[in-house]
């Protein structure tokens, strides 16, 4: 049968290697999967598994939950974990409880943080729960509320595609965390997935948010997160449901994706276990937010306020004075020698995918040409500020003479990230920052 479903895509000229997977899938799945996974249409679906959660007891749950380890420098972890030995910074980044300079990548690291995770485990205490579970996950900004679906996701279907990319990832990144899990034998920041809303599965959110919570905390940055733990046969509504969505889409967390599907390929010795699903949680479309990813650059490639200007206006229109934020795609803020200005881009008529995305154009037509900022990854004289910290932000950075300009950036929309996602197409660095964000701790898969 799995040869079948390969030979009638190959003839719609579907990508082999996703057809080696699948056929794997189609072979080693449940009946009901191998219905799927042979139709003639050869459709890919998603699919979600309760697991056996490892987390805080509810009155500990506040002091455990800690930012995610890759939006925190070691130094803002170890202050926002000072005097709280419950805090699981001491686990996501242990190096902030070793001398100061030490490197993140060595191994004492890894090995501190399995010595802490130990210790969180008995002192919170963290508990292993007693079935396999799945959870609602709201998150409460302002007035902004998302309700997520929290379980385990195949790795076979982010390896075949079926939860989709946009970012590409960096090795040493994917080696830290791939160490980091294989060391405390867990993985304990949740991937933030996204999908195209489904009725069903907001009506199941929505009745389990009437239940009593297991978790409901304000957190020190205000935003409130609260978590159900869904019973047996409602779990089960919901695996149904997911059956029906037909992809999934990666918001915010690639590189925990990569290092969980590498861990699992470390571990595929054991044969098949807990290793070969990830943790994550799942938000409809219509409830993520997106922020603006700004940028600063610490100079100006040797010119003048004046002469940057004027190179400006051969690729874009000036107006001065103009807000500090930007109001609508293609428009950005540029603060600049105590000014804030507005520029417009047009994008080329015959671009496509990421080509049309503002954070594109200002690297091909300002950054790069003008600038010298060549590859954002890497160079030293580009930041990046998330839309959390305002405009404010950017007018302090260039003034206090770190910086000596910075962009406002509009934000890019999820039906974007969505759309470059379903091209294969692979978004710009830095080009989506997702707030309120999920906080670690709270739910651990033990592999």
């Amino acid at each position: 049968e799995a040869g079948i479903a390969v030979s009638t895509a190959l003839k719609s000229k579907r990508d082999t290697s996703v057809l080696r997977r699948f056929a794997t899938l189609a072979i080693d799945s449940p009946p009901a999967r191998r219905e799927h996974a042979t139709c003639h249409n050869f459709r890919f679906m998603a699919h979600i598994f309760p697991f056996t959660a490892l987390r805080p007891v509810p009155r500990a749950a506040a002091a455990v939950a800690a930012v995610p380890y890759d939006v925190v420098s070691a130094e803002d972890a170890r202050r926002l974990a000072e005097g709280n030995p419950l805090s699981f910074l001491h686990v996501s980044r242990a190096e902030i409880d070793l001398p100061p300079g030490t490197d993140p990548y060595s191994d004492q690291v890894y090995e501190r943080a399995n010595e802490n995770f130990r210790d969180l485990r008995a002192r919170a205490p963290l508990i292993v729960e007693d079935a396999p579970s799945v959870y609602v996950y709201r998150l409460e900004m302002g007035g902004h509320v998302q309700g997520g679906v929290a379980a385990c996701f195949s790795l076979d279907e982010y390896d075949a595609d079926v939860i989709k990319k946009h970012e590409k990832t960096r090795p040493d990144k994917e080696d830290d965390r791939t160490r980091h899990m294989l060391a405390i034998g867990a993985q304990t920041g949740p991937v933030f997935l996204t999908y195209a809303a489904s009725a069903p599965i907001d009506a199941l959110s929505a009745r389990a948010m009437t239940a009593a919570p297991l978790f409901d905390f304000v957190a020190p940055d205000e935003v409130k997160h609260t978590i159900w733990r869904i019973s047996d046969q409602e779990a089960q509504a919901f695996v149904r449901a997911f059956d029906e969505v037909g992809a999934l889409y990666i918001a915010d967390g690639h590189h925990r994706a990569a290092s969980a599907a590498r861990t699992r390929r470390a571990l595929s010795g054991r044969g098949m276990g807990e290793h070969d699903r990830m943790l994550a949680v799942a938000f409809p479309d219509t409830q993520v937010q997106i922020l603006p990813y700004n940028r600063v650059i610490r100079d100006l490639n040797g010119l003048t306020p004046e002469e940057f200007l004027e190179r400006l206006r051969s690729h874009a229109t000036i107006q001065a004075g103009g807000p500090a934020s930007s109001s609508r795609k293609g428009q950005v803020g540029v603060y600049l020698d105590g000014a804030w200005h507005t520029i417009q881009f047009s994008s080329p008529g015959d671009a496509e995918g990421a080509a049309t995305l503002d954070v594109t154009l200002l690297q091909d037509l300002v950054l790069g040409p003008i600038l010298g900022v060549g590859d954002v990854r890497t160079d030293k004289r580009i930041d990046f500020v998330g839309g959390l910290k305002g405009t404010r932000e950017l007018q302090r950075l260039v003034d206090s003479g770190e910086f000596a300009v910075a962009f406002s950036m509009h934000p890019v929309t999820i039906h974007d990230l969505m759309r470059i996602a379903d091209e294969g197409g692979i978004m710009p660095p830095k080009s989506t920052w997702f707030e309120p964000k999920l906080r670690d701790g709270l739910l651990s898969h033990l592999i």
